[in-house]
């Protein structure tokens, strides 16, 4: 399998792309016949243990327009909600920190780390630090960082990101695993994994004692209580939080729900869309640092509440139910595009469908809106959805705003042109012969099409043609 850094788009350490390099990306990884392998392996078991999981529910549908009824309450009074939940938590003695951009949330991180004079940090398993490229701005700063979810430690061994929202290494099979243990820690090839899990274990271990921060993102943000939650399956989330002495969090701020109280929907609804589970193994509720009555838990938490496009997103009327997303992964499991390319192809933070509706608009139309047209608009990560967001739908709104924006070029204007004109013309459109019909075909073709099959070619004789012969 092609590795991700031969063909991931850096500008100075940041994620940025283009329609060019995904395209080139998409074209490689399309091919990658071990990729898809592997692939289908891991969804077919995620499948299999999601259909399980739906068997807890009496009436899924219903449970699914509840919780999408909530976060439509939640974004639609988030001003609200953010301020409730900051006065709640500061009360108890956290800070809160609102970072309008990447910019301003590492700002914050910087001035933490250089007050508590950091050289260790131990993070849990968050899509939003990936977002602000968390890693390598500490690695610049000469302070340790080491992700400790397992997923996410063998990516960060590999030199990778993330391949999947839920499921970091979902692209590497138990023998890519040794082997990215053997080149980075020196262990056996044949090592089972259960041994590579006992190795990590042994090795993250004394990570933990040591780490000055702790870093974890946040699944949901409770403003009743003034709290966040974490939800995990390994443990290393607490162990994150409990022994260093400065915890920070960093969520984006679309994370409200309105209450503690509708924990018991969306719980085994996130736990049972993303790995299948009736409920995550570990859901901590964090209020706040450690307490004078309490024995462990940090001195200090600081919650950086994350803008960052989400905003811009929740401008928009049509888009902004995008906000209502937790995360699940289930449409990119769902998604025949993500199967065939993967989700490095995508070179962003969030990939498969949802990474491409809310990408143009937290990162800009101009240079990502060719992600809304990496769909087939089946529907399917529609019907995934547990929070029943219109993913498809969202995806055709931004292809129609960045028409609207004029974020085409000239060439593709008049090619459409006349494509709308020979499809109303039935004399334009067998002005021209099969011959000339296919050689136009295989030219503007080539690239997207003709490389991994045969060339499109039309009928010898129209049905036009064909009528007129018969009449």
């Amino acid at each position: 399998m092609l590795r991700f850094d031969t063909y991931f788009c850096t500008t100075q350490n940041l994620m940025a792309t283009t329609a060019k390099s995904f395209n080139q990306a998409a074209h490689i990884t399309a091919a990658d016949t071990e990729l898809h392998r592997k692939l289908n392996y891991n969804i077919g078991k995620y499948s299999d243990t999601v259909k399980k999981g739906k068997l807890q529910y009496s009436d899924l549908e219903l449970a699914k327009q509840r919780a999408k009824n909530l976060k439509w309450k939640a974004i639609g009074s988030l001003d609200k909600y953010l301020l409730e939940f900051e006065s709640n938590i500061t009360k108890r003695g956290a800070k809160v920190v609102w970072a309008e951009n990447t910019d301003e949330a590492l700002a914050e991180i910087k001035s933490v780390m250089k007050r508590v004079n950091a050289k260790s940090v131990v993070k849990s398993k968050s899509m939003t630090t990936e977002e602000v490229h968390l890693n390598s701005f500490l690695e610049k700063m000469n302070v340790e960082v080491v992700e400790t979810d397992l997923g996410e430690y063998i990516q960060q061994l590999d030199g990778e990101p993330p391949f999947h929202i839920v499921t970091p290494a979902m692209h590497k099979s138990k023998e890519d695993v040794a082997k990215v243990f053997h080149e980075h820690l020196g262990t056996p090839l044949d090592m089972s994994p259960e041994e590579m899990t006992m190795e990590a274990r042994g090795r993250l271990r004394e990570k933990y004692t040591v780490a000055d921060v702790g870093i974890t993102g946040a699944n949901f943000i409770l403003p009743d209580l003034g709290a966040v939650l974490v939800l995990e399956n390994e443990g290393n989330a607490r162990l994150s939080i409990t022994f260093p002495k400065v915890h920070i969090v960093i969520v984006g701020i679309e994370k409200v729900i309105p209450s503690y109280n509708d924990l018991h929907l969306f719980l085994p609804l996130l736990a049972t869309f993303g790995t299948g589970q009736q409920v995550t193994v570990y859901n901590t509720l964090l209020t706040g640092p450690r307490q004078e009555n309490e024995v462990d838990g940090p001195e200090e938490m600081i919650v950086i509440l994350l803008d960052n496009g989400r905003t811009n997103l929740l401008a928009e009327a049509e888009q902004r139910e995008a906000l209502y997303c937790i995360r699940c992964g289930a449409c990119l499991n769902a998604c025949p595009i993500y199967k065939n390319i993967g989700g490095h192809a995508y070179q962003t933070t969030y990939s498969g469908p949802i990474g491409s509706v809310i990408t143009p608009h937290f990162k800009g139309m101009e240079d990502f809106k060719h992600l809304s047209y990496a769909s087939s608009l089946c529907g399917g990560c529609t019907e995934a959805c547990p929070m029943k967001i219109n993913l498809h739908n969202l995806l055709v709104f931004n292809r129609r705003d960045s028409v609207k924006e004029g974020k085409y070029n000239g060439a593709e204007k008049i090619g459409w042109r006349m494509w709308r004109m020979s499809m109303l013309s039935r004399r334009l459109m067998d002005l021209s012969g099969s011959k000339t019909k296919n050689f136009m075909l295989k030219f503007l073709f080539k690239n997207s099409w003709g490389t991994h099959h045969t060339d499109l070619k039309v009928a010898p004789k129209s049905f036009s043609e064909m009528w007129k012969e018969k009449m």
